[in-house]
């Protein structure tokens, strides 16, 4: 079990990572087309966590996963979630989907309350779901409307990523807490990607896909530390600490996001994304407020 220091450093890791990575497939995408991207992208980092998972699974421990859950958490976590990233990145600017995944958070907050034991929240923390859901509204509002009608839809299919993602780790987190990280990584990323190539072979065949240099760095970056590391982390903190804390993730990565894509691509930000964000985030901060500290190790 890792030390509560150690547990909190590895989380600001996560949210490094995981905030570089939107503007990453932004670039990415500028070569190869959404769903191709991402199936060779979990493709890559499946092969590596299989042979991570070959070589650490004993000293990990912890047993096999359900094959339902396997498969609930490759066709959601994965493959599910990152389609309707990918996709969402091509209508809309990457700081822009970062802020609206933030919403993460409250959902997983919603569905510990009604789903997992010892998380249920507090009457006052309702509010911060208002406030939430208030910033959301407002980016669709302002920001989205005035890019236009396909900005407009890539939000609204971006939301559909932290909603799966939300199903798949409240699954995990009740049903699979004792279940070993590698083994839930290594098949629930083949699944993923299996099924993103199976958007590709049906929605891509004809789309053209420029493999550049910059192409491959994306793609290699992606697939090395924004998955197999990332999620390697990410789903062996879940077994140790509580499913609303490592949704927190979620709140230091969209300011990063947004940096980075200001700075990298000089993509508009505008104080209503700012008013946005802050709503949100807020939301997030009176909900996680109202929580009881997680003990190590809990489940």
């Amino acid at each position: 079990m890792p030390s509560q220091a150690l547990a909190s450093s590895l989380i600001a890791l996560l949210c490094l990572i995981w905030g570089s990575t939107w503007f990453v497939i932004r670039v990415g995408l500028r070569d190869l087309p959404p769903f191709q991207s991402a199936a060779v992208r979990f493709m890559v980092a499946a092969a590596l966590m299989t042979l991570v998972a070959h070589f650490m699974r004993k000293r990990e421990g912890g047993t096999r996963p359900a094959r339902w859950l396997v498969l609930v958490v490759g066709s959601l976590n994965f493959g599910a979630s990152y389609a309707c990233v990918y996709f969402g990145e091509t209508l809309m600017p990457s700081a822009f989907a970062a802020v609206l995944w933030s919403a993460y958070p409250l959902l997983m907050a919603l569905a510990g309350h009604f789903y997992l034991p010892g998380e249920r929240i507090v009457a006052r923390q309702w509010l911060g779901f208002v406030l939430g859901f208030a910033g959301v509204v407002l980016l669709f509002a302002t920001d989205l409307v005035g890019l236009g009608p396909n900005a407009l839809l890539g939000g609204l299919i971006l939301l559909g990523s932290p909603i799966s993602a939300m199903i798949g780790t409240t699954l995990l987190k009740k049903y699979g807490s004792g279940a070993s990280s590698l083994l839930v990584n290594r098949d629930g990323m083949w699944i993923g990607a299996c099924l993103l190539a199976s958007c590709a072979l049906l929605f891509e065949r004809d789309a053209p896909a420029h493999w550049s240099g910059t192409a491959i760095a994306t793609v290699a970056y992606l697939s090395v530390v924004g998955t197999t590391v990332a999620f390697g982390l990410y789903f062996w903190l879940l077994r140790h600490t509580s499913a609303y804390r490592m949704s927190l993730i979620a709140y230091g990565t969209p300011p990063i996001a947004v940096l980075c894509g200001a700075t990298f691509l000089r993509e508009p930000i505008t104080g209503w994304t700012l008013a946005g964000m802050a709503a949100i985030l807020g939301g997030v901060l009176l909900v996680m407020r109202g929580k009881r500290a997680p003990s190590t190790g809990s489940s």
